[in-house]
């Protein structure tokens, strides 16, 4: 049983084939995606791996995460693992163990907390998790099935229907190849969202950039009137899911268009398309949030409403509870 700490130590081919067959498998637990976090400027990949008998048993793919200047990039400091790690079926609990105690030395000095976001079922695993300190949080998850035009549109709801139908007869547009400044427009509507509603750090431009340049990448930007008004941002890991990264649009400012429900039945369309199983929403809020709209947004396009969690490990207490603090504040200025 070897750890393997660094990116140069683990044999590609070996995690290529990891990702085939594990039950855990997501695109952000691919190379590719390893190679795009680490391209960021802004952003510190990380990558930790486990390997016996020569094979792969498991890999934990994220980044470090920090924002604005440094006093409060030092407060905001964390460690993110999108998706959940990627894990072989027969992967034991003494090796799952050993892979996130090493996990947590790793990354120790350089975040306050570590989380995983998972998208798949890690129920079987939970005990390793909670016996190396990793608490379970509850979280909703919808994943839609979208394996035919025939399935999605029987799924979809019935004022999804109306709507969409009512923006493509206005003269709304799904733009399916945008250019790079198409993107940049579409950034500023993202920009205002999270500014304005959403009130969490957004990405900088350079991710959606870089990102945009990626083959497993997809933009879907809504286009009326010559101007872009809305968009889905999706990655996809082939064969199985395409993840709805971002989603947003000027739904305020247009009384017969519906650019962000156009945009999500566009990545639908694109997964039903081109022979993906799922499309996965990428998270619906913690169980205890009472009156969550995106929630109900989602699910109107017919997905299953799925609680597959997260686990959090908190690094330092103190500036964990400093954190929790400032976050609440800036969300009430």
């Amino acid at each position: 049983m070897d750890l393997l700490l660094d990116v140069n130590d683990i044999d590609l081919s070996q995690w290529d084939l990891l990702v085939k067959v594990s039950p855990t498998a997501t695109w952000f637990q691919t190379r590719e995606a390893f190679d795009f976090f680490d391209s960021l400027s802004f952003m510190e990949a990380f990558v930790v791996a486990i390997e016996s008998d020569g094979s792969l048993k498991g890999a934990v793919v994220g980044y470090i995460q920090k924002d604005g200047g440094k006093v409060k990039q030092f407060f905001s400091r964390r460690a993110i693992i999108l998706g959940g790690p990627l894990l072989a079926e027969d992967i034991t609990d003494v090796e799952l163990r050993t892979l996130l105690q090493a996990l947590k030395d790793n990354l120790r000095k350089k975040a306050i907390y570590i989380e995983t976001r998972n998208f798949n079922d890690y129920n079987r695993w939970r005990k390793a998790f909670v016996d190396c300190e990793f608490a379970y949080e509850p979280h909703f998850n919808i994943k839609v099935d979208a394996s035919t035009m025939e399935v999605v549109n029987q799924n979809l709801g019935k004022s999804r229907k109306r709507d969409i139908r009512v923006s493509l007869r206005e003269g709304a547009l799904i733009v399916t190849s945008p250019t790079l400044e198409q993107v940049q427009e579409y950034y500023l509507i993202l920009d205002d969202l999270y500014k304005t509603k959403v009130k969490t750090p957004l990405p900088k431009l350079e991710f959606f950039e870089k990102l945009f340049a990626l083959p497993s990448a997809k933009f879907l930007l809504i286009e009326f009137e010559d101007e872009i008004v809305g968009g889905s941002v999706c990655v996809g890991l082939l064969g199985k899911t395409v993840y709805e990264m971002y989603v947003s649009g000027k739904d305020r400012d247009y009384k017969s268009i519906f650019p962000s429900e156009l945009a999500t039945y566009a990545g639908l369309q694109y997964a039903a398309e081109n022979d993906y199983q799922f499309f996965d929403m990428m998270g619906a809020g913690r169980p205890d949030d009472g009156g969550y709209g995106v929630r109900d947004f989602k699910l109107k396009f017919g997905g299953k409403l799925l609680e597959q969690g997260r686990f959090l490990f908190v690094c330092s207490n103190l500036l964990y509870g400093i954190g929790k603090l400032g976050v609440k504040m800036m969300r009430r200025l």
